[in-house]
This record gives C-alpha cells, structure tokens and sequence, in this order.
C-alpha cells in the first residue's frame, strides 16, 4: 500500500486535499466584508458591511451570554456568528427590496453546508435562529436588532433626524426584558461617552500638566 503521508497536513488527520472546501469558505466569508447593508441606503448617512454588522452583533451575543444565566452562551455566540452567512450569496435585502424580491437563503446555506464537513451544524443554527424559539435564538435575534439600534444611535448622534423613525421599529422587535433593558440604556448614552467622556482639561493640555513648557498659557489661562 502506498504511503500517503506525504498528503497529510501536519498535526491534522486529513489530506491537504480535504482542506480545500474548508479555504474556499473562508474565501466566502471574505465577501461579508465586501456585502453592503442595503438597507441604510434609505437612511441617508453611515454605512455598514454584513461583516461589521455580525462582528458588533458577536460582542453583543457575548455579552448576553454572560448576562443572562441560563443561556447556552457559546450556542448563542455561534448562532449570532452565522446568522447572516447565506447574505455572501445572496447579498443583504432591505425592506424595500422584500415587498418584490425573495432570496433563497436555504438554498444558498444547504449548497455551502454540503461542501463543508460541518456543514450540518450550519444548518441547525440557521433553522434554529430563523424559527426564533429557543432562549438562544431569542437572545440572537435581539442582538441582531440591538446591533441596529447602536448604529442609529451613532447616527442620531451626529444629526441625522431620520433615525427618530427608524428606531421605535427595532425596540418593537425586541423580545427579551435584558434586551430590552439594554436598548434603553443604548438610546440614553451618547456615542462618545466611551471615550470622550470626562470632557475635561485633557482636551485642552493632552495630559500634560499647567506648568509643562509645552503647554500654551494663554489657553492655560482661559480655564
């Protein structure tokens, strides 16, 4: 018998043949990067690839996992991962777009899921995070909306009067009292808080004290 060692990646069971679906959906993932968020075409300022959308909707799920005891926090992570995956064939339907176009999304996952060998778990998630019953899923789902709702507040915050219409939509969606309890909070915070939040003399001397040489005193001498 031949010896196929020779074919086998280092520390790994399968030939480097087998590989080749698994760097073909990395390629795949790649094009989230490039899939624009349609909808916020209507909005009229800010924009968001499917791949920035699901990396604040991943913190978001991680978060969750840690706030809510009785989820399956990595079930709930993996879930909000994957759940725009079919959008790197399909692309990202607004809601305009749905009143006249339908993507298969089913298809284009069952097509990627058959190439892959945890093409399986793909599935389970997608079906699972679609049909929205379980806690995971429910929790998910209000990531997903939670991210949005971010997104307009970052909008709202540099002026974009449009987003007071477009919000009381997202809070309606939300189905968990945490999330609910966080969007709220989202809507109170300004968006800078996080880092400019002190707003105090750092801004004016950039951590240097009154009496650094570099300091300009007649700006100094304003406070």
């Amino acid at each position: 018998m031949a010896d196929d060692s020779a074919s086998k990646l280092p520390g790994s069971n399968r030939p480097d043949s087998d590989m080749r679906p698994i760097a073909n959906f990395m390629f795949e993932v790649g094009m989230l990067n490039r899939t624009p968020r349609s909808g916020f075409q209507f909005l009229g300022s800010g924009k968001q690839s499917v791949a920035e959308h699901l990396l604040r909707v991943t913190y978001l799920a991680f978060a969750m996992g840690r706030l809510v005891a009785e989820v399956n926090a990595d079930r709930l992570l993996r879930m909000c991962l994957l759940h725009d995956l079919p959008e790197a064939r399909t692309g990202d339907l607004n809601y305009e777009n749905k009143k006249y176009v339908k993507a298969d999304e089913d298809k284009a996952l069952r097509e990627l899921a058959g190439t892959l060998p945890f093409g399986d778990e793909l599935l389970e998630l997608h079906h699972e995070f679609e049909a929205g019953e379980t806690l995971e899923a429910r929790l998910a789902r209000d990531c997903d909306q939670l991210e949005m709702i971010l997104f307009l507040k970052e909008q709202k915050d540099v002026g974009n009067p449009q987003t007071d219409d477009w919000i009381p939509f997202a809070l309606k969606r939300l189905t968990e009292p945490v999330s609910r309890q966080l969007a709220k909070t989202i809507l109170q915070t300004n968006s800078n808080d996080w880092w400019f939040g002190e707003r105090d003399d750092w801004w004016i001397l950039a951590g240097r004290d009154r009496g650094h040489p570099d300091a300009d005193p007649d700006v100094v001498g304003e406070r």
